[in-house]
């Protein structure tokens, strides 16, 4: 296998690490009907945060690195438009979710009735925060597209 072709597999294997667990985390969150599910759900996404992390920390690496190699740099309007929707994803995700969910994970610790249901002001907490992983999902799916199929 050449450097391109394995540099490519580490860059899609990188993709699949930082996109996955941002893409299903907030399906399965939603899915939460207790608190006590709710405290599952955060202590999942807690242990999994370093796998988005390191995923894109490789693809930024790899991507710069075969942008090098194959001497394309930010000549095709698809790699820009990818670049600049990854970018904006990171700010959602970092910007936006991820300030609320702490405020909510700080709420929903202290809080005492594990097996009741989701009090209703963290239910609107979360419900809040829907359309901004929305967004992210989107966005998620654009990058793809875009890379699979490099229209322009």
């Amino acid at each position: 296998m050449s450097l391109v072709g394995l540099l490519l597999v580490l860059h899609i294997l990188a993709s699949i690490a930082f996109i996955g667990p941002a893409f299903v985390m907030p399906i399965i969150r939603r899915s939460a009907k207790t608190v006590g599910q709710l405290h599952f759900v955060f202590g999942l996404t807690n242990k999994l945060a370093i796998i988005p992390k390191i995923g894109g920390a490789v693809l930024i690496l790899t991507g710069v690195w075969l942008m090098i190699i194959t001497k394309m740099g930010l000549s095709q309007m698809w790699l820009n438009a990818s670049i600049l929707l990854s970018l904006l994803m990171v700010v959602v995700i970092d910007g936006w979710i991820e300030p609320r969910m702490k405020k909510i994970i700080k709420m929903i610790s202290g809080s005492q009735n594990q097996g009741h249901e989701i009090p209703a002001e963290f239910g609107l907490l979360i419900k809040k925060i829907v359309p901004f992983e929305t967004a992210a999902q989107l966005l998620m799916i654009a990058i793809l597209v875009l890379m699979v199929i490099k229209p322009f």
